[in-house]
């Protein structure tokens, strides 16, 4: 009790004599939900209600230092409820209201507060902020501050109950709080909630990517599920769907008009500024995306650019709206919030952003001195690593795909290394590749066999100049034998030219490589290796770290949003049919060859310095 004496020495007089008299005062600041949930009076009638009926908003201080004999945790003291809560108006920030409360609390019987337990008996939600308590013993002028950040439901099961904002390791936890922190942690688990979650529900629980394909649409809508020995993936949350009547195994998808209320916990959701951003991005990439295709529907060469032209308008001119007819397939395979979105607006609502390579000079991409800069500046440069051997080599099992082999040879790029030999050149690490060649050459046959597709397996090898930048050496580009993977790759070997009909197939060459840069930045380097690993550890943040634990509160912030925009990824964009299946190269088996990479994916590998030692052997 040395502790509780010297805190209570650090008050003023005011404080202690507050503190004598048995009354503690707080601030309460908090969200209505009538202002986030798109101006829901309904809600916020409701909640008067309540109100006037004697159901309140309540919060009851808990002991650290003091146990209750009969529940061995720390003593709970009386409720009290928000004051003013009919005529309290915002007065913090935009949209945050701030409410007074005052607890009766008798420091010798009852001690110092250290959680405090919420009860919400009104009809609807609220965002709890924080709440913060005059007149106790503690830091500075005796103030205890509580960050809850977290909504408050009706009718929970159980306690809501929030800690001090304090960091503390389980072992250096009051023993009176001590059950509560642990309840807590069974509560975010909730290996006993079964069937559908609900969205107050606070469940953190582990699934396969089991959701998304669809085999009650049929055949084409059937996916490989990620996750186990075959095909390995990490973990994403789980939301207790049913199967599909097809297969018990695959989880049944969301109906399209709800399809932005998949489960997530109703903390890791979007905030009211946050989904107006996510609409507008989106609305954003359904321009980018689908619109250029169903504009070229319309054309005489269905799904093709008939000119350079035709992708300068899509800058210039912008899109004109889809013809009717296709609307309402529109409507039935994308979220309804983005489809009111879409269609508010009329005439060319889809001019795309000029990049600005094209504002000085249209044609300034064709260049190789701007090909090399953005192998640097562009979307995957974590993908390029210094070439350590030549003819760069597979990793792939020669006993099932043959000889992978690079055909690259030194007369194909002695004439562009700046007087270097290739020995010399990868002795002074001036040589370079971006080699996609293993993670497409298993999944060619399938994919060339997909209608409308066709796309080679390539590696890339650049030179490091003098003044730091890269200049592309050679492109090859492979197929599988026309007798079976078993036989190995049929290779191309493809180097820069200036004039004539060599210049245009060396820029087809660098097309053909920019769409596998392309595909796999979006799969691997996006999807996978940025969204879906750092899942799991969210998952299993919550499932095992009280928010007072130092790693809870360091990591919490930057796990913000990512299960919320993940689950909406699973529903529309990498779902069989989705936005990334129409654009990414891999279509249908984008994410199972996402899965192969995985295999050889190692979390120590994925920092710094780590990583730069193992693509550069510095």
């Amino acid at each position: 009790m040395m502790w509780f004496h010297g805190l209570c020495d650090c008050m003023t007089g005011k404080n202690k004599e507050a503190w004598k008299n048995g009354m503690i005062a707080g601030s309460v600041v908090l969200m209505k939900k009538n202002v986030l949930d798109f101006n829901d009076y309904h809600a916020s009638l409701l909640d008067g209600v309540h109100e006037l009926l004697g159901y309140s908003v309540s919060f009851q201080l808990v002991s650290s230092t003091h146990t209750d004999p009969a529940t061995g945790k720390g003593k709970v003291g009386k409720a009290a409820n928000l004051e003013e809560w009919m005529t309290t108006m915002s007065t913090v920030a935009a949209g945050e209201s701030r409410f007074k409360i005052h607890f009766e609390w008798d420091h010798e019987s009852e001690g110092i507060p250290g959680a405090v337990i919420v009860k919400n008996n009104h009809h609807s939600e609220f965002y709890l902020k924080t709440l913060t308590l005059e007149g106790v013993p503690g830091k500075g002028k005796g103030k205890v501050h509580f960050v809850c950040n977290s909504w408050i439901y009706p009718k929970y099961s159980y306690d809501r109950i929030f800690f001090t904002n304090e960091t503390c390791l389980p072992s250096k936890m009051p023993q009176p709080l001590l059950p509560y922190r642990q309840q807590e942690l069974i509560n975010l688990r909730g290996d006993d909630v079964i069937g559908p979650l609900k969205e107050s529900d606070r469940v953190y629980g582990y699934a396969v990517y089991n959701d998304l394909g669809d085999p009650d649409k049929g055949d084409d809508h059937v996916r490989t599920t990620l996750g186990g020995p075959e095909h390995p993936y990490p973990r994403r949350g789980r939301t207790g769907r049913p199967p599909t009547k097809t297969d018990p195994k695959c989880e049944s998808k969301q109906p399209v008009l709800h399809s932005l209320d998949i489960y997530v916990p109703r903390d890791e959701r979007f905030g009211h500024l946050k989904l107006s951003d996510f609409l507008a991005y989106n609305l954003k990439l359904i321009g980018q995306s689908i619109f250029p295709t169903l504009s070229a529907i319309f054309d005489l060469t269905p799904n093709e650019f008939d000119s350079f032209n035709d992708t300068f308008d899509l800058y210039d001119g912008g899109l004109s709206l889809p013809h009717p007819h296709m609307l309402e397939k529109m409507r039935q395979s994308i979220p309804f919030e983005l489809f009111k979105e879409t269609f508010r607006s009329e005439g060319h609502a889809f001019r795309l952003p000029t990049p600005h390579v094209l504002k000085e000079d249209k044609f300034a991409w064709r260049s190789d001195e701007e090909f090399g800069r953005e192998m640097i500046a562009g979307v995957n440069p974590v993908i390029i690593r210094r070439l350590e051997e030549f003819p760069p080599t597979s990793n792939l099992d020669p006993t099932v795909y043959g000889n992978q082999t690079s055909t690259i040879k030194e007369e194909h790029i002695l004439n562009n290394l700046d007087g270097f030999t290739v020995l010399k050149a990868l002795k002074e690490n001036k040589l370079y590749i971006l080699d996609y060649h293993d993670a497409i050459m298993p999944y060619l046959p399938n994919i060339n066999a997909l209608k409308g597709t066709f796309i080679y397996a390539t590696r890339t090898l650049l030179f490091l100049k003098d003044d730091g930048t890269i200049k592309p050496l050679a492109i090859e580009l492979s197929l599988p034998h026309s007798d079976g993977l078993e036989h190995g790759a049929v290779s191309k070997v493809y180097t820069p030219a200036s004039e004539g009909v060599d210049r245009s197939i060396w820029q087809l060459a660098k097309a053909y490589m920019a769409a596998n840069d392309s595909g796999y930045h979006q799969l691997m380097s996006h999807l996978l290796k940025t969204h879906a690993v750092i899942e799991p550890f969210m998952i299993a943040t919550n499932r095992q770290l009280s928010v007072t634990h130092p790693i809870h509160k360091l990591m919490s912030p930057h796990y913000r949003d990512t299960m919320n925009i993940n689950a909406l990824a699973r529903q529309a964009l990498i779902s069989a049919g989705g936005i990334v299946e129409n654009s990414v190269f891999p279509q249908k088996y984008a994410l199972a060859m996402s899965s192969d990479v995985y295999k050889s994916w190692k979390f120590t590998e994925q920092g710094l310095p780590a990583d730069l030692i193992m693509r550069y052997d510095i």
